[in-house]
């Protein structure tokens, strides 16, 4: 009996005819992931193969379990054509995207299908060894409570904040404590693949993939949390940068300040227009004596979180929405300066922040327009996030889906 594609396609002893079939297979899966469900002919006229290499490849294709014949379509005149398709339930892939307090989990199927979706579960990211044990063993529970077996789970994808080489798997910012790759210690822990990415451009590829983009090429995902991270996209591609680095929005030194930013320079747009900046001028101005409905629901300062500021401004806390806008204006000149340099079509506020909806996106935006060229930000639209909380989870399992499978 041959190998199955997906043993065929992890073989790294594969050459001449059979690595060509698998190349011809995954142009396939890439179609049907892509368009959706096609009859041979459609195949043939967008893979230039003849009818007989077609029914031989889906032939293959459909003994693996991974394509199925749906059967016969309607058609004018002639005999009526079978339509073919993916297999959802023939593979699955996790998603794991880590915030500050919390993770959310998310397993989709081959069709981009969100099957099931663990979210807020309690965590702290910390950069310690007990962190990292306590990521891996919620990864580990939520994968016990699946129906799905285990065998058909592909890959993982996670999310960090921070620097993180995705090629190499390894992440800068957390976990930077041992010599081999992170995602080699998680694999030990875990026991299915892992693939490593900074949580901004998974966010970003989530909202470009099944979110708010409606076919715009060029867009920019800003991610508003503690810290600001920034997921590019230019012609349909994440832009990574050399070394996977790029999107460091947050570490622009716009503000003449003595705020040490936590990258241990002065002055970074973090220090003024963060989730980080937001609670500490939150419990200063709490500190000089301003009232809020925190105060009165005897929340000390000292125990003060931003998700806690953001409930607060959803419920008219006139001190809360004051300094959102203040947050507001700030980025708004730090996107000013991404308009006038990349002139995007779509800019996407997205991450923790974005539920504060129109009391930050109303500032940014005229901040946008005080501080950019008006010829250039003409030609961008300013959206909210469409998937919030999902949107990193949807990205991973996407961008876990398309590299195990070289989906284009």
């Amino acid at each position: 009996m041959g190998k199955t594609f997906f043993e065929e396609l992890n073989s790294e002893n594969i050459t001449g005819v059979a690595y060509k079939n698998v190349s011809l297979k995954k142009s396939v899966i890439s179609y049907f992931a892509n368009i959706g469900n096609a009859t041979i002919a459609d195949l043939c006229k967008e893979l230039n193969l003849s009818a007989p290499k077609i029914t031989a490849l889906l032939g293959d294709l459909i003994q693996d379990g991974l394509i199925k014949d749906y059967g016969k379509i309607d058609s004018t005149g002639g005999r009526k054509p079978n339509l073919y398709g993916l297999v959802p339930e023939s593979a699955f892939f996790i998603g794991v995207d880590i915030k500050q307090n919390h993770i959310n989990i998310g397993l989709s199927d081959l069709q981009k299908n969100l099957i099931k979706v663990s979210e807020k579960l309690p965590y702290k990211l910390d950069n310690n060894k007990e962190s990292l044990e306590a990521l891996c063993n919620l990864i580990n529970d939520f994968i016990k409570e699946l129906s799905t077996p285990r065998e058909k789970i592909l890959g993982i994808g996670i999310n960090l904040s921070g620097r993180i080489n995705y090629t190499t798997g390894y992440s800068y910012s957390f976990f930077y404590f041992n010599e081999e790759p992170l995602t080699k210690i998680l694999e030990s822990k875990i026991g299915i693949r892992i693939f490593l990415e900074n949580d901004s451009k998974s966010m970003a590829y989530g909202e470009f993939s099944a979110g708010v983009v409606n076919g715009e090429k060029n867009v920019l995902f800003l991610n508003l949390d503690y810290g600001i991270g920034l997921g590019i996209l230019i012609n349909g591609q994440l832009y990574y940068g050399k070394s996977g680095y790029s999107g460091e929005f947050g570490h622009i030194p716009l503000f003449n300040n003595e705020i040490i930013c936590h990258c241990g320079k002065k002055g970074c747009l973090e220090t003024e227009a963060s989730g980080w900046a937001l609670t500490r001028m939150f419990k200063e101005r709490l500190q000089e004596g301003s009232s809020s409905i925190l105060t009165q629901n005897n929340l000390s300062p000292e125990d003060l979180k931003m998700e806690d500021i953001i409930s607060a401004a959803n419920h008219d806390d006139v001190l809360a929405i004051e300094l959102i806008a203040k947050i507001g204006e700030n980025l708004g000149r730090g996107i000013a300066l991404l308009i006038n340099l990349f002139n995007p079509e779509l800019v996407i506020l997205g991450g923790s922040l974005a539920a504060t909806e129109e009391y930050i996106r109303l500032p940014i935006k005229s901040a946008i327009n005080k501080y950019s060229l008006s010829l250039v930000n003409q030609d961008t639209i300013l959206k909210m996030s469409k998937l919030g909380e999902r949107a990193g989870i949807i990205g991973a399992c996407l961008l876990v889906r398309n590299r195990l499978l070289s989906l284009s």
